[in-house]
Protein backbone atom coordinates (compact mmCIF):
# COMPACT_ATOMS: atom_id res chain seq x y z
CA UNK A 1 0.00 0.00 0.00
CA UNK A 2 1.52 3.54 -0.96
CA UNK A 3 0.85 7.12 0.91
CA UNK A 4 -1.94 8.66 -1.03
CA UNK A 5 0.51 12.19 -0.05
CA UNK A 6 3.63 10.97 -1.46
CA UNK A 7 3.11 7.74 -2.96
CA UNK A 8 5.62 5.96 -0.85
CA UNK A 9 5.18 2.67 1.03
CA UNK A 10 3.46 2.48 4.08
CA UNK A 11 4.55 0.39 6.85
CA UNK A 12 2.64 -1.24 10.09
CA UNK A 13 2.73 2.81 11.53
CA UNK A 14 -0.52 4.94 10.89
CA UNK A 15 1.05 7.50 9.79
CA UNK A 16 3.64 7.65 6.20
CA UNK A 17 7.18 7.74 7.28
CA UNK A 18 8.24 9.68 4.30
CA UNK A 19 5.96 12.83 4.49
CA UNK A 20 4.38 12.14 8.08
CA UNK A 21 0.48 12.04 6.63
CA UNK A 22 -1.90 10.68 9.11
CA UNK A 23 -2.97 7.55 6.97
CA UNK A 24 -4.74 5.65 9.94
CA UNK A 25 -8.08 6.36 8.13
CA UNK A 26 -7.10 5.87 4.57
CA UNK A 27 -5.31 2.27 5.65
CA UNK A 28 -9.31 1.19 6.74
CA UNK A 29 -10.94 2.53 3.84
CA UNK A 30 -8.20 0.85 1.34
CA UNK A 31 -8.88 -2.38 3.82
CA UNK A 32 -12.54 -2.32 3.30
CA UNK A 33 -12.56 -1.28 -0.41
CA UNK A 34 -10.48 -5.00 -0.48
CA UNK A 35 -12.84 -6.90 1.68
CA UNK A 36 -15.60 -5.94 -0.63
CA UNK A 37 -13.50 -7.06 -3.93
CA UNK A 38 -12.60 -10.35 -2.04
CA UNK A 39 -16.31 -11.04 -1.01
CA UNK A 40 -17.72 -9.94 -4.61
CA UNK A 41 -14.91 -12.37 -6.02
CA UNK A 42 -16.42 -15.04 -4.13
CA UNK A 43 -20.02 -14.41 -5.27
CA UNK A 44 -18.33 -14.46 -8.91
CA UNK A 45 -16.82 -17.61 -8.32
CA UNK A 46 -20.57 -19.09 -7.31
CA UNK A 47 -22.03 -17.53 -9.86
CA UNK A 48 -23.90 -14.97 -7.61
CA UNK A 49 -23.30 -12.44 -10.13
CA UNK A 50 -25.90 -9.72 -8.91
CA UNK A 51 -24.28 -10.04 -5.24
CA UNK A 52 -21.32 -9.57 -7.10
CA UNK A 53 -22.24 -6.40 -8.83
CA UNK A 54 -23.24 -5.32 -5.17
CA UNK A 55 -19.90 -5.97 -3.43
CA UNK A 56 -17.72 -4.45 -6.76
CA UNK A 57 -19.90 -1.69 -6.76
CA UNK A 58 -19.61 -1.21 -2.98
CA UNK A 59 -15.77 -1.50 -3.49
CA UNK A 60 -15.54 1.01 -5.95
CA UNK A 61 -17.20 3.40 -3.55
CA UNK A 62 -14.47 3.48 -1.39
CA UNK A 63 -11.81 2.77 -3.67
CA UNK A 64 -11.89 4.08 -7.51
CA UNK A 65 -8.78 3.74 -8.29
CA UNK A 66 -9.59 -0.14 -7.39
CA UNK A 67 -8.55 -1.95 -10.99
CA UNK A 68 -8.60 -5.31 -9.94
CA UNK A 69 -12.52 -4.55 -8.70
CA UNK A 70 -13.13 -2.51 -11.55
CA UNK A 71 -11.88 -5.13 -14.07
CA UNK A 72 -13.74 -8.12 -11.91
CA UNK A 73 -17.10 -5.77 -12.46
CA UNK A 74 -16.52 -5.61 -16.19
CA UNK A 75 -16.34 -9.59 -16.83
CA UNK A 76 -19.36 -10.04 -14.69
CA UNK A 77 -21.45 -7.33 -16.68
CA UNK A 78 -19.96 -8.94 -19.84
CA UNK A 79 -21.02 -12.83 -18.45
CA UNK A 80 -24.06 -11.50 -17.75
CA UNK A 81 -24.83 -10.29 -21.46
CA UNK A 82 -23.78 -6.58 -20.35
CA UNK A 83 -21.13 -5.95 -23.44
CA UNK A 84 -21.69 -2.00 -23.03
CA UNK A 85 -21.86 -1.65 -19.17
CA UNK A 86 -18.07 -4.25 -19.46
CA UNK A 87 -16.40 -1.88 -21.83
CA UNK A 88 -17.19 1.26 -19.94
CA UNK A 89 -15.29 -0.58 -16.73
CA UNK A 90 -12.56 -1.65 -18.81
CA UNK A 91 -11.73 2.08 -20.36
CA UNK A 92 -12.19 3.71 -17.20
CA UNK A 93 -9.81 0.76 -15.85
CA UNK A 94 -7.27 1.55 -18.63
CA UNK A 95 -7.34 5.36 -18.15
CA UNK A 96 -6.33 5.36 -14.75
CA UNK A 97 -4.16 2.92 -15.27
CA UNK A 98 -2.51 2.57 -18.59
CA UNK A 99 0.43 0.14 -18.65
CA UNK A 100 0.33 -3.42 -17.50
CA UNK A 101 -3.42 -3.43 -17.33
CA UNK A 102 -5.26 -6.59 -18.23
CA UNK A 103 -8.45 -4.20 -19.53
CA UNK A 104 -6.33 -3.50 -22.40
CA UNK A 105 -6.90 -7.37 -23.60
CA UNK A 106 -10.42 -7.25 -22.49
CA UNK A 107 -11.30 -4.23 -24.98
CA UNK A 108 -8.66 -5.84 -27.57
CA UNK A 109 -10.30 -9.38 -27.46
CA UNK A 110 -13.83 -7.16 -28.30
CA UNK A 111 -12.33 -4.48 -31.17
CA UNK A 112 -10.16 -7.14 -32.56
CA UNK A 113 -12.93 -9.47 -33.55
CA UNK A 114 -15.34 -7.66 -35.91
CA UNK A 115 -17.92 -10.47 -36.40
CA UNK A 116 -18.42 -10.29 -32.16
CA UNK A 117 -18.22 -6.26 -31.82
CA UNK A 118 -21.48 -6.31 -34.95
CA UNK A 119 -23.18 -9.41 -33.04
CA UNK A 120 -23.31 -6.61 -29.74
CA UNK A 121 -24.74 -3.60 -32.04
CA UNK A 122 -27.26 -5.70 -33.45
CA UNK A 123 -27.95 -7.02 -29.73
CA UNK A 124 -28.75 -4.12 -28.71
CA UNK A 125 -30.27 -2.29 -31.67
CA UNK A 126 -32.65 -5.41 -31.68
CA UNK A 127 -33.24 -5.42 -27.92
CA UNK A 128 -34.05 -1.41 -27.96
CA UNK A 129 -36.60 -3.16 -31.14
CA UNK A 130 -38.31 -5.12 -28.67
CA UNK A 131 -38.69 -2.66 -25.70
CA UNK A 132 -40.22 -0.17 -28.25
CA UNK A 133 -42.57 -2.92 -29.82
CA UNK A 134 -43.61 -3.55 -25.80
CA UNK A 135 -44.31 0.14 -25.28
CA UNK A 136 -46.81 0.07 -28.61
CA UNK A 137 -48.35 -3.14 -27.30
CA UNK A 138 -46.83 -5.34 -30.42
CA UNK A 139 -45.79 -8.27 -27.88
CA UNK A 140 -45.61 -10.81 -30.91
CA UNK A 141 -43.36 -8.45 -32.35
CA UNK A 142 -41.01 -8.05 -29.40
CA UNK A 143 -40.95 -12.29 -28.81
CA UNK A 144 -39.53 -12.52 -32.06
CA UNK A 145 -37.01 -9.50 -31.65
CA UNK A 146 -36.13 -11.36 -28.28
CA UNK A 147 -35.87 -14.52 -29.51
CA UNK A 148 -33.29 -12.91 -32.40
CA UNK A 149 -31.39 -10.89 -29.60
CA UNK A 150 -30.65 -14.44 -27.68
CA UNK A 151 -29.50 -16.27 -30.90
CA UNK A 152 -26.62 -13.62 -30.65
CA UNK A 153 -26.46 -13.66 -27.18
CA UNK A 154 -27.28 -16.27 -24.72
CA UNK A 155 -26.58 -15.01 -22.10
CA UNK A 156 -27.95 -11.27 -21.88
CA UNK A 157 -29.87 -11.71 -18.72
CA UNK A 158 -32.54 -8.83 -19.26
CA UNK A 159 -33.55 -10.20 -22.97
CA UNK A 160 -34.42 -13.37 -20.98
CA UNK A 161 -36.27 -11.35 -18.52
CA UNK A 162 -38.68 -9.47 -20.48
CA UNK A 163 -39.10 -12.32 -22.86
CA UNK A 164 -39.87 -14.29 -19.79
CA UNK A 165 -42.53 -11.07 -18.31
CA UNK A 166 -44.13 -11.34 -22.20
CA UNK A 167 -44.47 -15.31 -21.76
CA UNK A 168 -46.20 -14.64 -18.37
CA UNK A 169 -48.38 -11.93 -19.56
CA UNK A 170 -49.68 -14.32 -22.31
CA UNK A 171 -50.20 -17.26 -19.63
CA UNK A 172 -47.44 -18.89 -21.15
CA UNK A 173 -46.63 -20.14 -17.60
CA UNK A 174 -44.02 -23.00 -18.70
CA UNK A 175 -42.24 -21.26 -21.19
CA UNK A 176 -41.75 -18.38 -19.20
CA UNK A 177 -40.23 -20.67 -16.20
CA UNK A 178 -37.87 -22.07 -19.28
CA UNK A 179 -36.26 -18.42 -19.69
CA UNK A 180 -36.24 -17.89 -15.96
CA UNK A 181 -34.49 -21.16 -15.68
CA UNK A 182 -31.74 -19.91 -18.25
CA UNK A 183 -31.58 -16.19 -16.20
CA UNK A 184 -31.06 -18.30 -12.89
CA UNK A 185 -28.09 -20.93 -14.60
CA UNK A 186 -26.19 -17.39 -15.10
CA UNK A 187 -26.93 -15.74 -12.12
CA UNK A 188 -28.04 -17.91 -9.31
CA UNK A 189 -29.67 -15.39 -7.07
CA UNK A 190 -30.06 -12.71 -9.45
CA UNK A 191 -33.71 -11.12 -7.48
CA UNK A 192 -35.66 -10.06 -10.36
CA UNK A 193 -35.55 -13.91 -11.79
CA UNK A 194 -36.51 -15.35 -8.55
CA UNK A 195 -39.11 -13.05 -8.08
CA UNK A 196 -40.89 -13.90 -11.35
CA UNK A 197 -40.31 -17.92 -10.79
CA UNK A 198 -42.40 -17.32 -7.57
CA UNK A 199 -45.12 -16.29 -9.68
CA UNK A 200 -44.95 -18.56 -12.43
CA UNK A 201 -44.42 -21.66 -9.54
CA UNK A 202 -47.74 -19.90 -8.28
CA UNK A 203 -49.89 -19.95 -11.41
CA UNK A 204 -48.55 -23.67 -12.30
CA UNK A 205 -49.41 -25.33 -8.74
CA UNK A 206 -52.68 -22.99 -9.06
CA UNK A 207 -53.60 -24.73 -12.05
CA UNK A 208 -52.71 -28.27 -10.70
CA UNK A 209 -55.04 -27.77 -8.39
CA UNK A 210 -57.93 -26.63 -9.84
CA UNK A 211 -57.76 -30.03 -12.14
CA UNK A 212 -60.93 -32.54 -10.36
CA UNK A 213 -59.37 -35.83 -9.44
CA UNK A 214 -61.13 -38.47 -12.53
CA UNK A 215 -62.80 -40.78 -10.97
CA UNK A 216 -63.78 -43.84 -12.77
CA UNK A 217 -67.37 -44.93 -12.31
CA UNK A 218 -67.57 -48.69 -12.15
CA UNK A 219 -71.26 -49.64 -13.94
CA UNK A 220 -72.42 -52.94 -13.12
CA UNK A 221 -71.34 -55.57 -16.08
CA UNK A 222 -73.07 -58.72 -16.79
CA UNK A 223 -70.31 -61.35 -18.86
CA UNK A 224 -71.41 -64.62 -20.62
CA UNK A 225 -69.72 -66.93 -22.96
CA UNK A 226 -70.47 -67.24 -26.30
CA UNK A 227 -68.77 -70.31 -27.71
CA UNK A 228 -65.20 -69.21 -27.24
CA UNK A 229 -65.67 -65.54 -26.96
CA UNK A 230 -66.52 -63.60 -23.63
CA UNK A 231 -69.26 -61.02 -23.99
CA UNK A 232 -69.25 -58.15 -21.34
CA UNK A 233 -72.52 -56.06 -21.47
CA UNK A 234 -73.54 -53.70 -18.98
CA UNK A 235 -76.95 -53.98 -17.15
CA UNK A 236 -79.72 -51.55 -17.91
CA UNK A 237 -78.47 -51.16 -21.46
CA UNK A 238 -81.42 -52.18 -24.34
CA UNK A 239 -80.23 -53.14 -27.36
CA UNK A 240 -81.39 -50.18 -29.84
CA UNK A 241 -83.62 -52.21 -32.90
CA UNK A 242 -83.23 -50.09 -35.86
CA UNK A 243 -80.20 -48.13 -34.80
CA UNK A 244 -78.98 -47.91 -38.73
CA UNK A 245 -80.31 -44.22 -39.02
CA UNK A 246 -79.78 -42.88 -35.67
CA UNK A 247 -76.20 -44.11 -36.69
CA UNK A 248 -75.94 -42.35 -39.66
CA UNK A 249 -77.17 -39.25 -38.09
CA UNK A 250 -74.70 -39.36 -35.72
CA UNK A 251 -72.17 -39.97 -38.33
CA UNK A 252 -73.46 -36.82 -39.98
CA UNK A 253 -73.57 -34.71 -36.93
CA UNK A 254 -69.63 -35.65 -36.05
CA UNK A 255 -68.51 -34.96 -39.84
CA UNK A 256 -70.67 -31.43 -39.27
CA UNK A 257 -68.79 -30.85 -35.25
CA UNK A 258 -65.46 -31.78 -36.83
CA UNK A 259 -65.56 -29.53 -39.96
CA UNK A 260 -66.68 -26.60 -38.06
CA UNK A 261 -63.97 -27.64 -35.57
CA UNK A 262 -61.43 -27.40 -38.39
CA UNK A 263 -62.54 -23.75 -39.13
CA UNK A 264 -62.97 -22.28 -35.96
CA UNK A 265 -59.15 -23.89 -35.09
CA UNK A 266 -57.30 -24.66 -37.66
CA UNK A 267 -58.55 -22.17 -39.49
CA UNK A 268 -57.33 -19.34 -36.85
CA UNK A 269 -53.86 -21.05 -36.48
CA UNK A 270 -53.14 -21.01 -39.95
CA UNK A 271 -53.61 -17.29 -40.19
CA UNK A 272 -51.52 -16.36 -36.82
CA UNK A 273 -48.88 -18.12 -38.71
CA UNK A 274 -49.48 -15.83 -41.49
CA UNK A 275 -49.25 -13.12 -39.82
CA UNK A 276 -46.44 -14.17 -37.89
CA UNK A 277 -44.87 -14.63 -41.09
CA UNK A 278 -45.62 -11.26 -42.30
CA UNK A 279 -44.53 -9.90 -39.09
CA UNK A 280 -40.99 -11.37 -39.25
CA UNK A 281 -41.10 -10.29 -42.77
CA UNK A 282 -41.62 -6.78 -41.86
CA UNK A 283 -39.55 -6.43 -39.49
CA UNK A 284 -36.60 -7.67 -41.71
CA UNK A 285 -37.57 -5.41 -44.16
CA UNK A 286 -37.71 -2.18 -41.52
CA UNK A 287 -34.38 -3.64 -40.55
CA UNK A 288 -32.84 -3.52 -44.02
CA UNK A 289 -34.58 -0.21 -45.05
CA UNK A 290 -32.84 1.57 -41.62
CA UNK A 291 -29.69 -0.27 -42.73
CA UNK A 292 -30.25 1.08 -46.26
CA UNK A 293 -31.34 4.86 -44.94
CA UNK A 294 -28.63 5.38 -42.90
CA UNK A 295 -26.14 3.91 -45.79
CA UNK A 296 -27.89 7.00 -47.84
CA UNK A 297 -27.49 9.46 -45.35
CA UNK A 298 -24.23 8.84 -45.07
CA UNK A 299 -23.37 9.04 -48.34
CA UNK A 300 -25.65 12.58 -48.62
CA UNK A 301 -23.51 13.57 -46.46
CA UNK A 302 -20.00 12.74 -48.08
CA UNK A 303 -21.55 14.53 -51.33
CA UNK A 304 -22.38 17.57 -49.20
CA UNK A 305 -18.96 17.55 -47.96
CA UNK A 306 -17.30 17.37 -51.58
CA UNK A 307 -19.41 19.74 -52.60
CA UNK A 308 -18.14 22.12 -49.77
CA UNK A 309 -14.48 20.68 -50.42
CA UNK A 310 -14.48 21.47 -53.98
CA UNK A 311 -16.46 24.72 -53.42
CA UNK A 312 -13.15 26.05 -51.34
CA UNK A 313 -10.86 24.40 -53.76
CA UNK A 314 -12.78 26.69 -56.92
CA UNK A 315 -12.57 30.00 -54.69
CA UNK A 316 -8.60 29.02 -53.80
CA UNK A 317 -7.94 28.10 -57.14
CA UNK A 318 -10.01 31.53 -58.13
CA UNK A 319 -7.81 33.63 -55.81
CA UNK A 320 -4.40 31.94 -57.32
CA UNK A 321 -5.26 31.99 -60.84
CA UNK A 322 -8.33 35.09 -61.68
CA UNK A 323 -7.46 38.27 -62.67
CA UNK A 324 -6.86 39.88 -59.74
CA UNK A 325 -5.26 36.17 -57.96
CA UNK A 326 -2.12 35.69 -56.60
CA UNK A 327 -0.64 34.62 -59.83
CA UNK A 328 -1.33 37.63 -61.21
CA UNK A 329 -0.23 39.97 -58.59
CA UNK A 330 3.20 38.60 -59.28
CA UNK A 331 3.28 39.44 -62.53
CA UNK A 332 2.43 42.76 -62.39
CA UNK A 333 5.32 42.37 -59.54
CA UNK A 334 7.51 41.42 -61.73
CA UNK A 335 6.15 43.43 -64.94
CA UNK A 336 7.24 46.43 -62.26
CA UNK A 337 10.82 45.16 -61.47
CA UNK A 338 11.17 44.97 -65.83
CA UNK A 339 9.81 48.14 -66.39
CA UNK A 340 12.34 49.96 -63.82
CA UNK A 341 15.58 47.96 -65.29
CA UNK A 342 14.83 48.49 -68.37
CA UNK A 343 13.54 51.74 -68.79
CA UNK A 344 14.14 53.49 -65.15
CA UNK A 345 10.49 54.88 -65.54
CA UNK A 346 9.49 55.49 -62.70
CA UNK A 347 6.23 56.81 -63.12
CA UNK A 348 5.01 53.76 -64.53
CA UNK A 349 6.90 51.78 -62.30
CA UNK A 350 4.61 53.81 -59.40
CA UNK A 351 1.79 53.07 -61.11
CA UNK A 352 2.53 49.64 -61.34
CA UNK A 353 2.90 49.01 -57.48
CA UNK A 354 -0.25 51.11 -57.02
CA UNK A 355 -2.13 49.03 -58.60
CA UNK A 356 -0.40 45.98 -56.70
CA UNK A 357 -1.23 47.59 -53.28
CA UNK A 358 -5.22 48.04 -54.61
CA UNK A 359 -5.82 44.64 -55.15
CA UNK A 360 -4.26 42.59 -52.35
CA UNK A 361 -2.60 43.21 -48.83
CA UNK A 362 1.22 42.90 -49.34
CA UNK A 363 1.89 42.10 -45.45
CA UNK A 364 -0.36 38.99 -46.16
CA UNK A 365 2.17 37.79 -48.48
CA UNK A 366 5.23 36.02 -48.99
CA UNK A 367 8.61 36.69 -47.56
CA UNK A 368 10.35 36.86 -50.93
CA UNK A 369 6.86 39.28 -52.02
CA UNK A 370 7.57 41.69 -49.69
CA UNK A 371 11.27 41.94 -50.04
CA UNK A 372 11.13 42.74 -53.87
CA UNK A 373 8.20 44.92 -53.47
CA UNK A 374 9.70 47.36 -50.60
CA UNK A 375 13.00 46.80 -52.15
CA UNK A 376 11.15 48.69 -55.58
CA UNK A 377 8.62 51.31 -53.48
CA UNK A 378 11.93 52.54 -51.52
CA UNK A 379 14.30 52.72 -54.47
CA UNK A 380 11.11 54.78 -56.77
CA UNK A 381 9.41 56.47 -54.20
CA UNK A 382 11.75 59.00 -52.47
CA UNK A 383 12.60 59.57 -56.33
CA UNK A 384 9.00 59.91 -57.84
CA UNK A 385 7.69 61.94 -54.46
CA UNK A 386 9.12 64.85 -55.60
CA UNK A 387 7.39 64.65 -58.91
CA UNK A 388 4.07 64.07 -57.26
CA UNK A 389 4.87 67.30 -55.44
CA UNK A 390 5.51 69.69 -58.53
CA UNK A 391 2.56 68.15 -60.06
CA UNK A 392 -0.17 68.88 -56.98
CA UNK A 393 1.42 72.52 -56.12
CA UNK A 394 1.26 73.27 -59.94
CA UNK A 395 -2.79 71.93 -59.26
CA UNK A 396 -2.93 74.01 -56.30
CA UNK A 397 -1.61 77.47 -57.76
CA UNK A 398 -3.94 76.43 -60.72
CA UNK A 399 -6.90 76.28 -57.90
CA UNK A 400 -7.39 72.20 -59.33
CA UNK A 401 -7.61 70.71 -55.77
CA UNK A 402 -9.16 67.87 -56.60
CA UNK A 403 -6.62 66.94 -59.06
CA UNK A 404 -4.17 68.69 -56.32
CA UNK A 405 -5.03 66.46 -53.58
CA UNK A 406 -4.30 63.06 -56.11
CA UNK A 407 -0.97 64.11 -56.36
CA UNK A 408 0.19 65.31 -53.22
CA UNK A 409 -1.50 62.35 -51.48
CA UNK A 410 0.54 60.30 -53.85
CA UNK A 411 3.95 61.74 -53.01
CA UNK A 412 2.66 61.60 -48.99
CA UNK A 413 2.82 57.56 -49.94
CA UNK A 414 5.73 57.96 -51.43
CA UNK A 415 7.27 59.91 -48.67
CA UNK A 416 5.59 60.66 -45.49
CA UNK A 417 8.73 62.33 -44.36
CA UNK A 418 8.14 65.81 -46.57
CA UNK A 419 6.34 68.05 -44.35
CA UNK A 420 5.70 69.90 -47.23
CA UNK A 421 3.86 67.69 -49.44
CA UNK A 422 1.64 66.66 -46.01
CA UNK A 423 0.79 70.48 -45.22
CA UNK A 424 0.22 70.80 -48.68
CA UNK A 425 -2.19 68.29 -48.91
CA UNK A 426 -4.06 69.68 -45.97
CA UNK A 427 -4.23 72.70 -47.55
CA UNK A 428 -5.92 71.25 -50.90
CA UNK A 429 -8.45 69.43 -48.53
CA UNK A 430 -9.46 73.31 -46.91
CA UNK A 431 -9.55 74.92 -50.33
CA UNK A 432 -11.65 71.97 -51.59
CA UNK A 433 -14.25 72.34 -48.52
CA UNK A 434 -12.94 68.86 -47.00
CA UNK A 435 -12.91 70.40 -43.42
CA UNK A 436 -12.51 66.45 -41.65
CA UNK A 437 -9.94 65.57 -44.02
CA UNK A 438 -7.69 68.95 -43.29
CA UNK A 439 -7.73 68.60 -39.70
CA UNK A 440 -7.19 64.91 -39.82
CA UNK A 441 -4.21 66.17 -42.05
CA UNK A 442 -2.99 69.08 -39.58
CA UNK A 443 -3.25 66.92 -36.65
CA UNK A 444 -0.58 64.14 -38.85
CA UNK A 445 1.99 67.05 -39.60
CA UNK A 446 1.83 68.08 -35.74
CA UNK A 447 2.04 64.37 -34.83
CA UNK A 448 4.74 63.84 -36.96
CA UNK A 449 6.86 67.16 -36.72
CA UNK A 450 6.17 69.03 -33.80
CA UNK A 451 8.10 71.77 -32.64
CA UNK A 452 8.58 73.09 -35.61
CA UNK A 453 6.79 75.90 -38.30
CA UNK A 454 5.33 73.12 -39.82
CA UNK A 455 3.32 72.12 -37.00
CA UNK A 456 2.54 75.75 -36.13
CA UNK A 457 1.46 76.28 -39.18
CA UNK A 458 -0.72 73.59 -39.29
CA UNK A 459 -1.99 74.79 -35.57
CA UNK A 460 -3.17 78.14 -36.96
CA UNK A 461 -4.73 76.41 -40.00
CA UNK A 462 -7.09 73.66 -37.90
CA UNK A 463 -7.73 76.62 -35.44
CA UNK A 464 -9.28 78.87 -38.14
CA UNK A 465 -10.85 75.61 -39.70
CA UNK A 466 -12.60 74.71 -35.98
CA UNK A 467 -13.52 78.68 -35.81
CA UNK A 468 -15.50 78.69 -39.31
CA UNK A 469 -17.79 75.49 -37.83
Amino acid sequence: MFCYNCGCQLSEHDYCTACGADVSLYKKIMHVSNMFYNEGLEKAGVRDLSGAINSLRQSLKFNKNNIEARNLLGLVYFEMGEAVAALSEWVISKNIRPEKNVADDYIGMIQSNASRLDAINQTIKKYNYAYTYCVQGSKDLAVIQLKKVLALNPKFIRAHLLLALLYMDGEHWEQAGKEIQKCLRIDRNNTQSLRYMKEVEHMLSSDEGDRPSSKRKKDETMRYQSDNEIIIQPLNVKENKGGGFSTILNILIGLVIGAAAMYFLAVPAVQKDAQIKIQEETVKWGNQLDVKTSELKNLENQIAALKNSNSELNQQLTGITGENGTMSVIDRLLKAAAIYMETENLEQTAEALESIEQDMNVESASEEFQNLYHLLRNTVGPKIAGDYREKGYTYYRNEDFEAAIEFLKKAVYYDSSNANSLLDLGNAYRKNGDSDEAIATYDQVIEQFPDTEYARRAQQFKKELETEE
